[in-house]
């Protein structure tokens, strides 16, 4: 029997035993949040896309629904944009936080930070590369990028030093020799939409163009490439040459760089075709 004494001296564990149960509750709930959507299918991977320089998760926005539409399990975890060493460690993190299955997606730069993310992980059945870079071993972005230049480069930028390192951000207007935001980064993109894109972007810090390439995950993973045939960023000559290096399946669109907000079909298509031959 339990008096209004003892109640009164049981009451202060109860609350706490009760504040840890929840506390349980709420962890187990956490670690399960990176792979829970609505729209999920137990029998289905996750599919993760990691989005570029310049940009953030919202670009994904377009492939997202289309992909949740057919029933898939999507994330779209930020990319710190800080440079390789710090990004690829940090996604590798992040996608020992989801078990079962995984394709991988990136767009832009993201495609240096998966190459590097996904190696050595077992859950990784397929990359797709979206107008991404992919590095070899020991190569950097800046040094790929020179081999068929780029509109991405000192004139089209503004260094933004920061006490970490120095950040980049896009110009808006054109240049003599810089073709402006528009034409460089959201050319095919409808004006509008483009300023929006231009006033949320998300600065990239230089270090991405200087720190070399680990061992590349598509040595072993199958990997899949689309990219835009207008493509200013990374010209489709390295994109091809990267594609065909890696063994990629490769399919072309007529649009520039950022084709998952201008291509979004064709997008969608190719990553549910690398899930059909990989899970």
């Amino acid at each position: 029997m339990v008096t209004n004494g003892s109640a009164r001296r049981l009451a202060p564990a109860l609350v706490i035993c009760l504040g840890l149960a929840s506390l349980a509750v709420f962890a187990l709930s956490a670690s399960g949040a990176a792979t829970a959507t609505p729209n999920a299918a137990s029998s289905r991977p996750t599919i993760v896309l990691v989005h570029g320089d310049f940009a953030d998760a919202s670009s994904w926005n377009p492939v997202i629904g289309r992909l949740q539409d057919k029933g898939f399990n999507v994330v779209a975890p930020p990319n710190l944009l800080r440079g390789p060493a710090t990004d690829a460690p940090y996604l590798a993190s992040y996608l020992q936080s989801i078990s079962g299955p995984i394709v991988l997606v990136a767009h832009s730069y993201g495609g240096f930070v998966v190459t590097n993310a996904a190696t050595g992980n077992p859950n990784v059945k397929a990359l797709v590369y979206i107008d991404g870079l992919m590095p070899d071993e020991g190569e950097t972005a800046g040094d790929l990028l020179a081999l068929f230049g780029s509109c991405v480069d000192g004139n089209g930028t503004i260094a933004v030093p920061y006490a970490g390192g120095v950040d980049l951000y896009l110009r808006w207007e054109a240049k003599e020799t810089y073709p402006g935001f528009n034409e460089c980064f959201a050319n095919g993109v409808r004006p509008d939409d483009a300023a929006i894109l231009f006033a949320g972007q998300r600065p990239g810090d230089v270090a991405q163009f200087v720190q070399p390439s680990g061992t590349p995950a598509w040595k072993t993973i199958p990997t899949w490439s689309l990219y835009g045939t207008s493509d200013n960023v990374i010209p489709p000559a390295l994109l091809k040459m990267m594609s065909r290096r890696a063994g990629a399946d490769i399919t072309t669109v007529n649009g520039g760089h950022l084709t998952p907000i201008t291509r979004p079909a064709q997008v969608t298509n190719v990553i549910v075709s690398a899930v059909d031959a990989t899970t």
